[in-house]
């Protein structure tokens, strides 16, 4: 592997790791919140122990998130400092706004939350908790400006060999971010609302006594999650099909990859069911096609051509030559990577989708037959991981799809490494930052698994008296 090849693995592998936990903390973020909202709407201390319980998850999340953020940003210094050179003017107004608006609020909030229960009033310590949502959803539009300049560049122009920004306006009216975000967003809720109905299921599949309070704090949760799942879903996958028509126009290499289109189709395009391409040769194999329905997806019609990867890559030789700074140039994307994460992550949304319906019609009241069947739950708990990989397959898609380019059209990725680097240095903090993410993972594995042998009862019961130290006789 060369110098681009490691630095290209060591920013997916943070990548990847730290958006475990990116939608994990705003989904869950914003389920505790409406939790709380419903205790002090309805006054029922089950919605209070509801809160606290599943508060500590969301809290457990959001420690490592922040930790595996830190490592994030320091890459760009390490690996990437050419590309940090040509986009700093651009790239460092969003991340300031993140760091010191979105994380401030967030931080300082979930420390109010914290540590003023039965301190400040049902309705003050409710703000507290919503702050701390929308710290967490102010955070990722932030961060997503950034990312949505690197799939379409606005406002910009370039000065001295810079990308300098002429119009912050056009960076947060750009139309690629309003699609990614609300895609990103709609999906990290689902991720909290499927990670706590999970969660629950595995609770009840304990081979101990639960109290019956516990057990019915469970069964709302579940009836709360898959509301929540079914209206998410929906709304995912309806941004997310917004999303891939605006492709069609703006990144047509990157929607073609995820449909496998490597020859321009005619009027009337089939959609591939299952399909595998040779990058070598580019001949398509034991595709299972569903005729019309491609030009259906990509126009909401049954006519509409697709421009095949073939002739974009010679429009895009055409328009930016075969060479850019010394480097041969490839427009191709990965393809079987980009087919298969499409189909992963939408599949996964679409489950989920219809894993809510069932749930909601087993969960209703007075037919709670989701609880008498241990199958059922079993279900429901294996669901807690689906998220992670429809979450990661979507980063995937956003960011292969992208080369070879940084900066869509603008900045190439092998121009964007820092010019220092070494094949041995590389290595050495690729293994480092494995060792590292493993342990992290193996903690947070570890601290969940062992808060959840306990009930909501329990966290209520053994809540921490706070001592004045300075109080007579406090040691």
């Amino acid at each position: 592997m060369n110098i681009v090849d490691l630095a290209r693995f060591q920013f997916a592998m943070t990548t990847i790791f730290h958006f475990f936990f990116v939608p994990f903390s705003i989904g869950t973020a914003f389920v505790v919140a409406i939790m709380e909202s419903m205790y002090v709407k309805t006054g029922n201390s089950q919605y209070k122990k509801m809160t606290k319980f599943w508060g500590n998850v969301f809290l457990l999340s959001f420690a490592v998130g922040v930790v595996t953020g830190i490592i994030q940003e320091f890459q760009f210094g390490m690996n990437w400092s050419d590309y940090s050179r040509f986009m700093g003017d651009i790239f460092g107004a969003p991340l300031a706004f993140e760091a010191l608006l979105a994380f401030f609020i967030e931080s300082t909030f979930i420390g109010l939350w914290m540590f003023t229960w039965n301190k400040v009033g049902k309705g003050l310590h409710l703000f507290f908790i919503w702050m701390v949502s929308f710290g967490t959803l102010a955070s990722a539009f932030w961060i997503l400006t950034a990312n949505a300049f690197m799939q379409h560049p606005v406002g910009y122009s370039i000065k001295g060999g810079r990308a300098v920004m002429v119009n912050f306006g056009a960076l947060i009216t750009n139309p690629q971010l309003g699609f990614e975000y609300g895609h990103v967003i709609f999906g990290a809720l689902l991720t909290g609302s499927t990670i706590f109905a999970g969660l629950a299921a595995f609770q009840l599949l304990k081979k101990r006594t639960i109290s019956k309070e516990s057990k019915q704090i469970y069964h709302k949760t579940m009836r709360l999650s898959f509301v929540l799942m079914f209206i998410f879903s929906i709304l995912t996958i309806g941004l997310g099909d917004l999303q891939m028509q605006y492709l069609v126009k703006e990144q047509p290499m990157k929607f073609a990859a995820t449909e496998a289109v490597m020859k321009t189709t005619g009027e009337r395009a089939p959609w591939s069911v299952i399909a595998f391409v040779n990058p070598k040769t580019h001949e398509v194999k034991g595709n299972i096609d569903i005729p019309d329905m491609l030009s259906i997806l990509s126009y909401h019609k049954t006519t509409g051509s697709v421009k095949g990867m073939e002739e974009i890559n010679k429009e895009m030789e055409k328009k930016y030559g075969t060479r850019i700074a010394g480097h041969k140039m490839n427009y191709y994307v990965p393809v079987n990577t980009l087919f298969w994460s499409f189909r992963f992550m939408a599949g996964f949304g679409t489950l989920l989708a219809l894993v809510s319906i069932v749930g909601l019609i087993m969960t209703r009241k007075g037919h709670e037959t989701l609880y008498k069947h241990r199958w059922c739950l079993w279900v429901v708990a294996i669901l807690t991981f689906a998220p992670f990989i429809m979450n990661t397959c979507g980063w995937m898609i956003t960011e292969f799809g992208r080369q070879p380019w940084t900066v869509y059209g603008v900045f190439t990725t092998a121009q964007s490494v820092s010019p220092n680097v070494s094949v041995a240095s590389l290595l050495t903090s690729n293994i480092v930052y494995f060792c590292l993410f493993t342990i992290l993972a193996i903690i947070m594995i570890a601290l969940v698994v062992r808060y959840l042998r306990k009930d909501p009862d329990d966290i209520e019961n053994q809540e921490p008296k706070l001592v004045d130290p300075f109080a007579k006789g406090a040691f």
